[in-house]
Order: C-alpha cells, then sequence, then structure tokens
C-alpha cells in the first residue's frame, strides 16, 4: 500500500477514536458533561492521540530503517567478481537499484522478471536493452549476480512495506481501542493531552536541530566515501577543476581552490556593493527620514528581498551585462570576456544583499537608547556628529554581525551565479573574466546521467561539506563578534 493511503487510513482511524471517545465520556456521565473531569473533547483527543502518534511513529522509524536494512541485504549477495577495478560495492549496489527500479517501472519487464530469473546473459541482454528503451539509466551491461540482487532488492522492499503497513494498522487500532478502555468520567483526559501536546510541542522543536544534525552526518557519510575513492590531498591542493564523468576517457582534476576562489571572490564584490548602500540606507531610515518617507521606503526597500534569486540571475544576464558591455564601449567584449563574469554576478548579488543589510542594521541602530542621542545633544554635538561618534559605535558589533551574516548569504548563492558568472572555474585577479563557485559546481555535478556513486557525483558532497564548515565559521565568527562586543544600555 502507498505510504499515502496509509497515512489517510490512520488519520481516519484516529478521527473516528475521537469521535467514538467524546461519545464513551458523555455516555459514561450519563449525558452530563457537569459530571466530567475535563471537557468532552479532551476524551475524544486522547484516544486520537493515542491512536495518531504510536502509529505514525513507527511508519517513520521504519521507512528511515528499511532501506539500511535492505542494503546491507542485498550487498552481502553480491561477489566481489562484480566489483571491478576503479569500482566498489556502493558503485555495484546503486547499480542494482537502478536495475530494480527500472524493472518496477516498465510493468512488461516487471512481469517477465520471474520467468527470466534462471535464464542465461542473452535474455539479461534483452532486458538491458529494454530498460535503457524505457528511459531507465542503466551504464552498463546487467549480469546474473546483479539481476538476481535486483530480483531480491524488489521482493524485501515490498514485503517490507506491507509488514509495515500490517504493523502501522495494527497499532493504529491498539492505541484507539487502549484509550477507549480508558475513557470514565473520572479520568484525567485534560492532563493526558495536554502533556501529549507539549511532547509534540518539544519533538517539533527538535526538528531544526536533528535535521541539522541529519544534513551533516549524510555530508560526513558521502564526503567519507568520496575521500576513500579520491585523494583528500588532491582534493584541496590542486589549482584545476576538470571532471571526467566515467566512459568519457580521461581521469578527473578535482581541486577546490579554483572553486573557493570564485565564491569569495564574488561574495567580496556583492559585499562592496550591499555593505555602504544598506548601511546609509539603515543612517538615512533610522536618523534622517520623516516617519512617512520610513512608512513608505523601508517595505519597498524590503520587497528586493522577496524577489526570487532566479529573477536575480535573468537581471544579471539580461540587463547588468549589456549595461556593463556598453558602458566600456565596444571593444570592452575583447578583454571582458563576455556578458558573464564576476562583476556581474557580484553587482546583481550586491542589490540582492541590500535588504539583508538594511534592515539588520537598521533595527540595530535603532535598539541605541535615546539617551544616548540626547547626551549628545546637549553636549553640543550636531546630528552628524553624533552619529559618527555615538551611534555607529554603539551599534558597530550588530553591524558587524549583518555583513557577516550577509556574507554567509552571499557564499551560498547559486542560481545567480549560474546566470551571470558562467561556468569557468579559474584563478584569476580580472573581475570581468568568467568564474564560478561551489554551490553552482554542486549544482552541475548532480546534473546529469553519471552514476551516482561516482567520484564526479560524490565530489558535490565534499564541495557541500567544505561550504558548510566554512559558512558555518563565519557565522559563529559572527555570533562571537555580537556577543563580545555588544555593550547593554540602561
Amino acid at each position: 500500500m502507498p505510504v499515502f493511503w496509509l497515512i489517510v487510513i490512520v488519520l481516519a482511524l484516529a478521527a473516528v477514536g475521537f469521535i467514538l471517545g467524546r461519545s464513551r465520556a458523555m455516555q459514561s456521565a450519563g449525558g452530563d458533561r457537569r459530571e466530567l473531569h475535563s471537557l468532552p473533547a479532551y476524551y475524544g483527543s486522547n484516544v486520537a492521540l493515542k491512536s495518531l502518534v504510536p502509529a505514525m511513529l513507527l511508519m517513520i522509524v521504519w521507512l528511515i530503517a528499511q532501506p539500511f536494512v535492505v542494503n546491507n541485504i542485498v550487498s552481502g549477495m553480491i561477489p566481489d567478481s562484480q566489483i571491478s577495478e576503479g569500482s566498489s560495492r556502493g558503485l555495484v549496489l546503486a547499480e542494482v537499484r537502478r536495475t530494480a527500479d527500472g524493472l518496477d517501472n516498465a510493468v512488461a519487464l516487471g512481469a517477465m522478471t520471474e520467468a527470466m530469473a534462471d535464464r542465461g546473459n542473452a535474455d539479461l541482454t534483452d532486458i538491458t536493452a529494454r530498460l535503457k528503451e524505457a528511459g531507465q539509466v542503466v551504464t552498463g551491461e546487467i549480469t546474473q549476480p546483479i539481476f538476481h540482487a535486483a530480483q531480491r532488492y524488489r521482493a524485501l522492499n515490498g514485503t517490507g512495506k506491507w509488514i509495515m503497513t500490517a504493523l502501522v494498522l495494527l497499532v493504529a487500532v491498539a492505541g484507539g481501542l487502549w484509550g477507549l478502555r480508558e475513557t470514565n468520567a473520572a479520568f484525567r483526559a485534560r492532563n493526558v493531552v495536554e502533556q501529549g501536546v507539549m511532547a509534540l510541542l518539544m519533538a517539533a522543536a527538535s526538528i531544526a536541530v536533528l535535521t541539522t544534525i541529519g544534513i551533516v552526518f549524510s555530508l560526513i557519510g558521502n564526503t567519507w566515501v568520496f575521500f576513500k575513492l579520491y585523494p583528500a590531498g588532491d582534493f584541496f591542493t590542486l589549482l584545476e577543476w576538470a571532471p571526467s564523468f566515467s566512459g568519457r576517457g580521461g581521469s578527473s582534476s578535482l581541486g577546490v581552490l579554483p572553486l573557493l576562489w570564485g565564491t569569495f571572490y564574488i561574495s567580496v564584490v556583492a559585499l562592496l556593493v550591499a555593505v555602504p548602500v544598506g548601511l546609509f540606507a539603515a543612517v538615512y531610515l533610522s536618523e534622517y527620514a520623516s516617519p512617512t518617507v520610513r512608512s513608505i521606503a523601508k517595505p519597498m526597500l524590503e520587497v528586493l528581498a522577496g524577489i526570487p534569486t532566479i529573477v536575480y540571475g535573468l537581471f544579471a544576464l539580461l540587463t547588468i551585462g549589456p549595461m556593463l558591455l556598453t558602458v566600456f564601449g565596444p571593444d570592452a567584449a575583447g578583454w571582458m570576456g563576455g556578458q558573464r563574469a564576476v562583476i556581474t554576478a557580484g553587482l546583481a548579488m550586491g542589490i540582492m544583499l541590500i535588504p539583508f543589510v538594511s534592515s539588520l542594521s537598521d533595527d540595530i541602530i535603532n535598539a541605541v537608547p535615546q539617551a544616548m542621542r540626547d547626551g549628545s545633544y546637549g553636549l553640543g554635538a550636531t546630528k552628524s556628529e553624533t552619529i559618527k561618534q555615538v551611534i555607529l559605535p554603539a551599534a558597530l558589533p550588530g553591524i558587524v554581525g549583518a555583513v557577516l551574516l550577509a556574507a554567509s548569504r552571499a557564499i551560498g548563492e547559486t542560481m545567480i551565479v549560474v546566470l551571470g558568472a558562467g561556468a569557468a572555474a579559474r584563478l584569476s585577479l580580472n573581475p570581468f573574466e568568467a568564474m564560478t563557485t561551489v554551490t553552482a559546481k554542486i549544482v552541475s555535478q548532480l546534473t546529469g546521467d553519471s552514476d551516482f556513486a561516482s567520484p564526479e557525483a560524490l565530489v558535490a558532497f565534499a564541495l557541500g561539506m567544505t561550504l558548510f564548515i566554512l559558512t558555518l565559521g563565519l557565522n559563529v565568527f559572527a555570533l562571537y563578534i555580537v556577543r563580545k562586543y555588544r555593550e547593554q544600555y540602561d
């Protein structure tokens, strides 16, 4: 049974449990709700929670654990003879999964599977051809061990889904019956429901932390697999980025330094645009603008934060690039290298970051106590002197934190770089040349028909892990700056 319909059935059982629990509570009180310890809805909610929550938890745990168990069993079926030089068990297992998916998706082949289980390689050659005709990604000829492993993979997944369905429904029904059994007029349903809701709220609050931990572990696991296939020393020291996908010949040079250089170069250009404009806008809005102007200008400025980044990328490609060629004259295409360049993406990204810097800086400047302004004016300082010598020094730690957070946002940008900066991985100081970033290459490495377990695809996780560590360090540094140098004002 599909997971969607299983969820619908469990929700229906919970709804039925709510109705029955409420009705049973009223019956136990003789129809007089004043005899109940709690409101009738609490009794129904108690039954619904006992039916819904354990069943959903079981389903989530099962869906997470089943792939690991199935992959471990199927991996043991793959003989060492199937693992060629330069390959790995993970690569062969990925081929098994693709074959199993192809047999599931191709209806005719799915019907032929059992009949052809014990036949020779001629039939397997025909299956390979049919899978490719059906649009399935199969990198090589399907061998007998891979075919049997794919059949076992399908059978285990199918059996696991049916067992999960039966257990989830059994737990949902048992939980509902448990809730109905304890429903009576003296039962403290409100206390139980409120404790259950508090536990659900705590679980919801933990999702962000658990998600972060899951992301980190997934990056670490796949990065470790990549560095077992490709030397870490070359990854962090080579000055060339030249991936070679399997089947196209050559060897890959996967040096991250050109990508890191492009990432930081474009981010610096963006910050050179965003920081002055955003900071000056924040000072004007907080210190000089009238309430009417501020009420109009600030929302209009913050509209920039709601524009999708793909729109900024198109703006860079169709407007900023041609504008730069026009400004620098007809010979600019020769030394600028075309419309896609570091300066093109940097200008567009800087415009995108203006509302981040201005909004955060504006809030920080407004947080400076009015007493400090009044004291400065009382000593005879002008407005500009008060801003330069009192307000900005007091707000400086927060402004530095806002700039560093904007830098993290710039480092993680993708679409503006793809459309505005090009795809060339190079080490150059010329801002008018095309370059690329780590995020853009992560997208390109996971796009196409390459083997997901190959170094050329796994390198995306190594790039992601490198970028994660850099941005995490930048954010921690920003928080350190803010907390260390923040001054408390009464």
